[in-house]
Protein backbone atom coordinates (compact mmCIF):
# COMPACT_ATOMS: atom_id res chain seq x y z
CA UNK A 1 0.00 0.00 0.00
CA UNK A 2 1.35 3.40 -0.81
CA UNK A 3 1.70 6.24 1.65
CA UNK A 4 -0.86 8.57 -0.03
CA UNK A 5 -3.62 5.96 0.15
CA UNK A 6 -2.98 5.40 3.85
CA UNK A 7 -3.04 9.16 4.53
CA UNK A 8 -6.31 9.46 2.60
CA UNK A 9 -7.91 6.71 4.68
CA UNK A 10 -6.75 8.28 7.94
CA UNK A 11 -8.04 11.65 6.80
CA UNK A 12 -11.49 10.22 5.97
CA UNK A 13 -11.60 8.32 9.22
CA UNK A 14 -10.79 11.49 11.17
CA UNK A 15 -13.48 13.41 9.28
CA UNK A 16 -16.07 10.72 10.06
CA UNK A 17 -15.09 10.70 13.72
CA UNK A 18 -15.34 14.51 13.85
CA UNK A 19 -18.83 14.41 12.32
CA UNK A 20 -19.90 11.75 14.80
CA UNK A 21 -18.62 13.87 17.69
CA UNK A 22 -20.58 16.89 16.41
CA UNK A 23 -23.74 14.79 16.12
CA UNK A 24 -23.30 13.56 19.69
CA UNK A 25 -22.82 17.14 20.93
CA UNK A 26 -25.95 18.34 19.11
CA UNK A 27 -27.99 15.41 20.42
CA UNK A 28 -26.81 16.05 23.97
CA UNK A 29 -27.76 19.73 23.67
CA UNK A 30 -31.23 18.83 22.36
CA UNK A 31 -31.71 16.39 25.22
CA UNK A 32 -30.74 19.07 27.76
CA UNK A 33 -33.19 21.53 26.16
CA UNK A 34 -35.96 18.94 26.19
CA UNK A 35 -35.32 18.06 29.82
CA UNK A 36 -35.37 21.73 30.75
CA UNK A 37 -38.73 22.21 28.97
CA UNK A 38 -40.23 19.18 30.67
CA UNK A 39 -39.07 20.34 34.10
CA UNK A 40 -40.55 23.76 33.42
CA UNK A 41 -43.86 22.15 32.45
CA UNK A 42 -43.93 20.06 35.62
CA UNK A 43 -43.21 23.12 37.77
CA UNK A 44 -45.97 25.07 36.01
CA UNK A 45 -48.47 22.26 36.55
CA UNK A 46 -47.51 21.92 40.21
CA UNK A 47 -47.94 25.64 40.84
CA UNK A 48 -51.27 25.74 38.98
CA UNK A 49 -50.06 27.95 36.13
CA UNK A 50 -51.06 27.44 32.53
CA UNK A 51 -48.73 25.50 30.28
CA UNK A 52 -47.06 28.05 28.00
CA UNK A 53 -45.67 25.73 25.36
CA UNK A 54 -45.98 26.38 21.64
CA UNK A 55 -48.03 23.25 21.06
CA UNK A 56 -49.96 22.52 17.91
CA UNK A 57 -51.41 25.37 15.86
CA UNK A 58 -54.89 23.80 16.10
CA UNK A 59 -54.75 24.02 19.89
CA UNK A 60 -54.16 27.78 19.96
CA UNK A 61 -57.05 30.13 20.84
CA UNK A 62 -56.90 31.93 17.48
CA UNK A 63 -57.48 28.66 15.67
CA UNK A 64 -60.40 27.85 17.97
CA UNK A 65 -62.04 31.20 17.16
CA UNK A 66 -61.73 30.50 13.46
CA UNK A 67 -63.47 27.14 13.93
CA UNK A 68 -66.42 28.79 15.66
CA UNK A 69 -67.05 31.20 12.75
Amino acid sequence: MNEETEKGRQSRKEAIEAQAALRRERAAEKLRENLSKRKQQVRARQSGQADETDGLPAAKPAAAKMDES
